[in-house]
């Protein structure tokens, strides 16, 4: 085989490129990693927090979104989240179980891509190259193909584009991966930022940049979908992994509801308070559950006018009213902060296209897709990290 010669040529060294590579390799494939950026795995160290939040203790299909919700479930299966713990747990990597059965790192996310990179050491096949741009892939009759790059051409049996997709660009997002889809006549599925925090542009931006550092637990929803979870008050508009979540599900010119004291049923409560406190004021009784400023915001949008009497002279209907808007606000943001500070990417190559069992396109033998480039997306909770080592895990098997 000539020194520009692989049998697999992976383009992206993220997660699902890097796992590609070293589990390609253990079946004897000599592998090249071709990587945009001059280091690998960026993405990889910033993800939660620093602490990559790897898998989740309890991932099913519902945790994904996808025009074809079927096609994760082959993948998931084969290879599934205690499959990756087992190697987390061989590298002796320290982890904690944090809320809804997500799983981090003790020690850093660096740890993560160190064992990604010795599983690839491990096997002696696999060469990385940095601060290489691909520029074409060519297909070339019965011989696989042909990748053009800044630091030369290689030939290859399988192609495996695990480039990611649009989200974070100075982390090395790009669109390459659609490029090559469309070049190979795959439909793309319309992709925007997801788990992205909302962005506002009427009166609502000045209270939530009056309240900016404060945190609420909330339930956030609209007709697809809700989320309980904390909600953070932004500059910009509302952060917190309650806005990422319901980001996946929204679109501009949409509004969503906020339900400020998902614990409580604040009727049963403002009403029993009547009897027992009739003297107090409501946002007396509220500060005992919510942030003061957070409450003072909410009276002056709410109840200003009647702020200064007492729960013993509002009518049950007055408090009727209160209650329903503090359990569902409604707002409607204006945007997101798009793609800039974006977890994942929506949308993406069509996945019925794709073989579920392999991850080869329909459309060109050889060629292989694995991670953020498909469209599918993981909530937040380290469903997408899942998906890039599932994903991955299949198209290895078969390159």
């Amino acid at each position: 085989m000539s020194s520009n010669q692989y049998d697999v040529i992976v383009l992206g060294a993220g997660a699902s490129g890097l796992m590609t590579a070293y589990m390609a390799a253990e079946r004897g494939r000599k592998v090249l990693v071709l990587e945009k950026a001059n280091k690998v795995g960026k993405k990889i160290l910033m993800s939660g927090g620093g602490k990559c939040n790897f898998t989740n203790l309890y991932v099913e299909p519902e945790n994904f979104i996808s025009h074809n919700p079927h096609f994760v479930i082959s993948a998931l299966t084969r290879y599934t989240n205690w499959d990756f713990i087992a190697l987390v747990c061989q590298h002796a990597i320290a982890y904690e179980e944090r809320k809804h059965g997500q799983l981090f790192t003790l020690n850093g996310a660096k740890e993560i891509l160190a064992m990604l990179l010795a599983e690839c050491d491990k096997t002696g096949l696999v060469e990385i190259k940095t601060s290489c741009e691909v520029k074409a892939v060519t297909s070339i009759a019965d011989q696989g193909f042909q990748v053009a790059t800044t630091l030369g051409h290689f030939q290859t049996e399988s192609v495996v584009v695990a480039s990611g997709g649009l989200s974070v660009p100075t982390l090395g997002g790009s669109g390459i991966g659609y490029d090559i889809a469309k070049k190979f006549g795959h439909h793309i599925h319309q992709t925007r930022a997801g788990l992205v925090p909302f962005t506002f542009s009427d009166q609502f931006k000045e209270v939530t940049t009056r309240l900016s550092g404060n945190a609420v637990d909330a339930t956030l929803s609209n007709d697809l979908n809700s989320f309980t979870e904390a909600l953070l008050f932004t500059h910009r508009g509302l952060s917190g992994p309650s806005s990422l979540q319901l980001s996946n599900y929204w679109d501009v010119g949409q509004s969503f509801k906020i339900n400020f004291l998902p614990y409580l049923d604040l009727l049963d409560f403002f009403k029993a308070k009547k009897q027992s406190q009739p003297k107090v004021l409501l946002r007396t009784l509220l500060i005992e559950h919510l942030p003061k400023s957070v409450v003072l915001e909410l009276q002056t949008l709410i109840w200003a006018e009647s702020a200064e009497t007492s729960i013993g002279n509002l009518s049950d209907d007055k408090l009727e009213q209160i209650a329903n808007r503090l359990h569902a606000f409604e707002v409607k943001p204006s945007g997101t902060e798009g793609y800039r500070t974006a977890e994942v990417t929506l949308g993406g190559v069509d996945t019925t296209e794709v073989s579920s069992k392999t991850m080869e396109s329909k459309k060109q033998k050889g060629l292989y897709f694995v991670g953020e480039i498909l469209d599918v997306s993981g909530h937040l909770g380290g469903f997408n990290f899942q998906w890039a080592w599932s994903s991955a895990h299949a198209a290895s098997q078969y390159v």
